[in-house]
């Protein structure tokens, strides 16, 4: 194989059912260069990378490889032919090692060269090639996410790729961890490597692309080198329109400000292993304010979040929401004392998927007797309730009886929000709310939240996404390992404070 490559993908066209993904697409990666691929949920970019690498087969359309025109039916066909995929969510074996994990499937566990001593001593070798040194001996559930995330790149670079698809590859990396992945990344493409960098995060693009190629509705809406772009050019090119924009930054109107959420020494146990995920954990979050949470993902805020839902039993310390005590009160309680919920898992816990959009929006409110009349529930007030919410929060389609399941993300993410805040809590804790979301739907979703912001409530906002922490947080809030290593108003923290206090480290 040539150690340079380019990929050629024409007239590429998949359809599922009536819905056509991919719409004669033409996509080309030339060898040493990030090619990032964007466009909204829906708009083909994960159709496309699964035909690359042959998790899916085109109905239409043929793959070149350095001007041939290759079959690949298999992953393993794409192997063959020097592409390699990081998914978002990582294939590796939590018990292996990190040599164990990259030999397998390369190596059979009889063949004489599969010793322990010797693929350590390979891993490692191939690893400082690469410039991205590793312990080959390490288990993997024991590396932080940034380390696994590398262990499967030099997986992908160790079976031979010349040509590497990233997906979402920073959704839960902090500012350090995506600042040495964007270094990596700039290393492997100058040593020829063809980089495929799949992200809805602009300002990303903006700092790694070569060239950006944007799909709307499965087709390309444009390919541009960089010089060529900008985020507003790149917005409008995946929606079709200019991004929303956000109301300016007031004061809450109405009565003087007032603590509504109260945490106080909030210690939570771990949810696997032993030890403490929240050690003593003390915060307050005012009226009309937004406390935007930073951290490492595993640094505590799973564990945090779960409490405050009622999903963790805290071992000590108290939770109050507007002077109401509901440490250890039932989900039901806790919106009955004001405090709704936007979970980051919107399929597991915010939706039940094979209910309708009417059930879904009442389901919550069924318990409490507001749908009942006479001993029975009145599902005609159950769909007039919901017509109304799908029309309000813009849900496509609005149609109280469609199965939750049958919506995109972004509009099933508004079903949450409509169910959520059109009860108007006093109380919002929000769980990285716009999570693989694409540009329109974050941009609604931000725009909810100020709007409560703006009616007096408070929001407490645990986010990986440092664009969406700083834009709307007005304190921030950073926890390592379960305790509070900085606080105070956005405004007078810098990227490098959140960065040191995020492994650990403070300046203040």
């Amino acid at each position: 194989m040539s150690d340079t490559m380019t990929i050629e993908m024409r007239g590429i066209s998949k359809s599922f059912g009536e819905t056509l993904a991919n719409d004669g697409i033409d996509f080309t990666v030339g060898s040493g260069e990030i090619h990032v691929l964007l466009g909204e949920n829906g708009a083909g970019k994960t159709t496309l990378m699964n035909i690359l690498f042959g998790h899916v087969r085109p109905d239409e359309g043929a793959i070149l490889v350095n001007g041939d025109e290759v079959e690949i039916t298999a992953p393993n066909d794409a192997i063959s032919h020097g592409i390699g995929m990081v998914h978002q969510h990582f294939s590796l074996v939590p018990s292996f090692t990190v040599a164990e994990n990259v030999m397998l499937g390369v190596k059979r566990v009889t063949d004489p060269s599969f010793g322990e001593e010797t693929i350590e001593k390979e891993v490692s070798q191939r690893a400082d090639e690469l410039n991205m040194p590793i312990t080959p001996d390490a288990t993997v559930q024991d590396l932080p996410v940034d380390v696994q995330q590398r262990v499967e790149i030099i997986k992908a670079m160790y079976r031979g790729a010349k040509t590497l698809i990233l997906d979402e590859p920073t959704s839960l990396l902090g500012p350090t961890q995506i600042e040495n992945l964007l270094g990596i990344l700039s290393q492997l493409r100058d040593r020829g490597t063809s980089i495929i960098l799949v992200t809805h995060k602009l300002a990303e693009v903006m700092e790694a692309a070569d060239k950006v190629t944007v799909l709307r509705r499965g087709k390309v809406i444009t390919s541009m080198a960089k010089g060529a772009f900008d985020e507003r050019t790149l917005a409008r090119a995946m929606t079709g329109h200019d991004r929303e924009r956000l109301p300016d930054r007031s004061e809450a109107s109405g009565a003087a400000r007032r603590p509504l959420l109260e945490i106080n020494d909030l210690v939570v146990p771990a949810t696997h292993g032993h030890g403490l995920a929240i050690e003593g954990l003390s915060l307050v979050v005012q009226s009309g304010e937004i406390l935007g949470i930073a951290g490492v993902e595993g640094n505590g805020q799973r564990e945090l979040v779960d409490a405050l839902m009622g999903l963790a039993t805290p071992g000590s310390g108290t939770v109050l929401v507007d002077g109401v005590e509901v440490t250890n009160a039932d989900p039901h309680d806790r919106r009955g004392a004001g405090m709704g919920v936007i979970p980051e898992d919107r399929h597991r816990l915010g939706l039940i998927l094979d209910m309708s959009l009417a059930e879904n929006l009442a389901v919550a409110d069924l318990a409490s007797g507001r749908y009942r009349r006479r001993g029975m529930i009145d599902w005609k007030a159950v769909h007039q309730n919901a017509e109304r919410l799908l029309v309000d929060y813009d849900v496509r389609p609005a149609d109280p009886d469609a199965a939750a399941a049958s919506l995109s993300g972004g509009n099933q993410q508004k079903v949450v929000l409509a169910r959520e805040l059109a009860r108007e809590p006093r109380v919002l804790v929000a769980d990285n709310p716009s999570w693989g979301l694409d540009v329109g739907a974050i941009d609604y979703v931000h725009l909810k939240l100020l709007e409560m912001r703006g009616r007096g409530g408070a929001v407490l906002l645990v986010t990986l996404d440092l664009e969406e922490l700083y834009k709307l947080s007005d304190r921030i809030l950073v926890i390592y390992r379960g305790k509070k290593m900085l606080e105070g108003p956005t405004s007078e923290i810098d990227d490098d404070d959140l960065a040191l206090a995020m492994v650990g480290r403070s300046t203040r």
